[in-house]
């Protein structure tokens, strides 16, 4: 794929599942092997062109989403492909049983794609917010958890879990018309966190839809002349813990996340940190443990201070 400027402003219009869409028509033209499967969100899943491209690679499940994953792991037992997408809270908790067993027990190369997590879908209230994902999908072993900071990390994400073997996680955040990150091609490598802003006094590092409202906070710090490192951790599982060691001596580590502060970003994070002899002041920035109401997506970043101001906040709060 051509990573030019329009392209990248294309797939930020579509938002992250639009840009999934646009990488999955890629995939059969890289590995013959690649299927989509949908639990009946194939326009969510933006694959409405790759099933008129490929009528024969896709399958509409219906709204059956633990059956889906069944029969994804029937399909890779078989040496295909397989990527299973529907909502985030769907894939990893009303499938739990399937995927726990089927990706996890077994190690069968699914490519399990949560839509709309955090709160993308926040309209449809907390049956479809999901803010626990990353902390189910953690606990399950031999899954690789990737969450994209933008729509073009969006696309290497997806290209890139083609070549993981085993089964992978991919967990997409945001709207349309979402904020960009990378405006160019870049390295992108499974497992290998980025730094996007050098630093010496705070280290940021935030996943998914938080990197870019991570680094508008760093902008806000910065004019009140604190010098801040930001990473993006696209990587959950498994987690760079190199660049974890290597931000450890900084006054002040903090994680940002649009997810619960209980077993996301945060607790990977404390968890290396913890084993260190020595370490900055740790904050973690996320949900608390409640249930969030219903809302319009950038009403409910605010209302839960995820947005840029609250960030260097509560960062400022603690220096």
């Amino acid at each position: 794929m051509k990573y030019s400027r329009a392209m990248i402003n294309t797939w930020a219009k579509l938002g992250s599942s639009g840009a999934f869409g646009m990488a999955a028509m890629e995939l059969p033209e890289l590995d013959d092997r690649a299927v989509m499967l949908t639990a009946d969100v194939c326009f969510y899943s933006g694959l409405n062109r790759f099933s008129k491209k490929y009528p024969d690679r896709m399958y509409n499940m219906g709204i059956a989403e633990q059956n889906m994953v069944g029969v994804a792991g029937g399909m890779a037992k078989e040496g295909l492909i397989p990527y299973a997408t529907t909502y985030a809270t769907f894939a990893s908790m009303r499938s739990a049983d399937q995927v726990r067993v089927t990706m996890g027990y077994m190690g069968l190369g699914i490519k399990l794609v949560g839509l709309t997590a955090g709160l993308s879908a926040g309209i449809l209230g907390p049956t479809h917010i999901s803010v626990e994902d990353i902390a189910v999908m953690r606990t399950i072993p031999n899954v690789t958890i990737l969450s994209p900071a933008d729509c073009t990390e969006t696309v290497k994400a997806t290209l890139a879990s083609l070549n993981v073997d085993g089964p992978v996680y991919l967990r997409l955040t945001g709207t349309m018309n979402a904020p960009v990150v990378y405006e160019e091609d870049y390295d992108f490598q499974v497992g290998k966190a980025i730094t996007l802003k050098e630093g010496k006094d705070i280290a940021v590092i935030a996943t998914g839809s938080m990197v870019y409202n991570s680094l508008k906070a760093a902008e806000i710090l910065e004019q009140k002349g604190l010098s801040v490192r930001v990473i993006d951790m696209h990587t959950i599982k498994p987690l760079d813990e190199e660049i974890i060691k290597e931000v450890a001596g900084y006054k002040y580590i903090v994680t940002v996340e649009e997810h619960s502060k209980i077993g996301g970003l945060g607790s990977a994070v404390a968890d290396v940190l913890v084993k260190l002899k020595e370490h900055g002041r740790f904050l973690s920035i996320g949900f608390d443990d409640i249930y969030h109401h219903a809302g319009d997506y950038e009403h409910l970043v605010k209302q839960y201070g995820l947005d840029s101001e609250t960030i260097a906040e509560k960062i400022s709060n603690i220096i």
